[in-house]
């Protein structure tokens, strides 16, 4: 199973018209592609389900809220699913968007609740060591560039930390996920699927650590 040409140029045209005139007349097109996405995203369900625990696999709607936008093109231009793991130990979600141009797939932890998020900064400020092991692993590096992306950081240590801290770059963080782009070209090969599993299977360091600080308290007791 693999993306269509076909659903490539339907988001394509979808970018040049996003309008409800254009999108109704072109409904069977959409429905085309909708299907081929899906399929797709399913077939990656089926991959991760062989080395990981999937609880739920949700494909975002196509269709816009535009009541608190500025953009108002009533249509999202692309096609995505997010994969969320199972039960309480493990913890983080994977997601994977299909756009022309801009596709590209994440997993982590993108906006971890109040208590997460303060966990993970203690677990920092304590001994970011094994963090910063994750980071330079070699096929997470290959796969992920060794960073996280936050996708908004503060300017400076949040409030009750130490802005002189050697590990400030990641205490400023509001999450924690690690991304990866595709090319057109990558995406509309044959090998993409397994493309996208491989660096999945490349965040379970990443995953197991972080599970393993939001299921334990500083002393490394269990808290579930």
């Amino acid at each position: 199973m693999q993306i269509s040409e076909s659903t490539f140029q339907f988001l394509k045209d979808l970018h040049k018209n996003n309008n409800r005139d254009w999108f109704a007349d072109q409904k069977p097109r959409y429905q085309k592609a909708l299907k081929n996405a899906k399929e797709v995203f399913a077939e990656i369900h089926n991959n991760l389900q062989v080395h990981d625990e999937i609880e739920k696999s949700k494909m975002m709607r196509i269709y816009r809220d535009v009541r608190f936008s500025k953009d108002k093109t009533p249509y999202k231009p692309h096609f995505a699913n997010s994969y969320s793991r199972l039960g309480k130990e493990l913890r983080g979600g994977y997601f994977l968007r299909i756009r022309p141009g801009e596709s590209f797939l994440a997993g982590g932890f993108w906006e971890p609740n109040k208590d997460d998020l303060f966990r993970i900064r203690k677990e920092i400020e304590m001994d970011a060591t094994e963090i910063r092991e994750i980071l330079e692993e070699q096929n997470y590096k290959k796969h992920f560039g060794g960073k996280f992306e936050s996708f908004g950081e503060l300017k400076t240590a949040p409030r009750g930390f130490d802005k002189e801290h050697p590990d400030v770059d990641l205490l400023r963080k509001k999450g924690f996920i690690a991304v990866k782009n595709f090319t057109d070209e990558e995406v509309l090969a044959t090998n993409f699927v397994d493309k996208v599993d491989e660096s999945y299977k490349a965040l379970r360091p990443f995953f197991n650590l972080f599970s393993d600080i939001l299921t334990t308290n500083l002393n490394g007791e269990s808290i579930i």
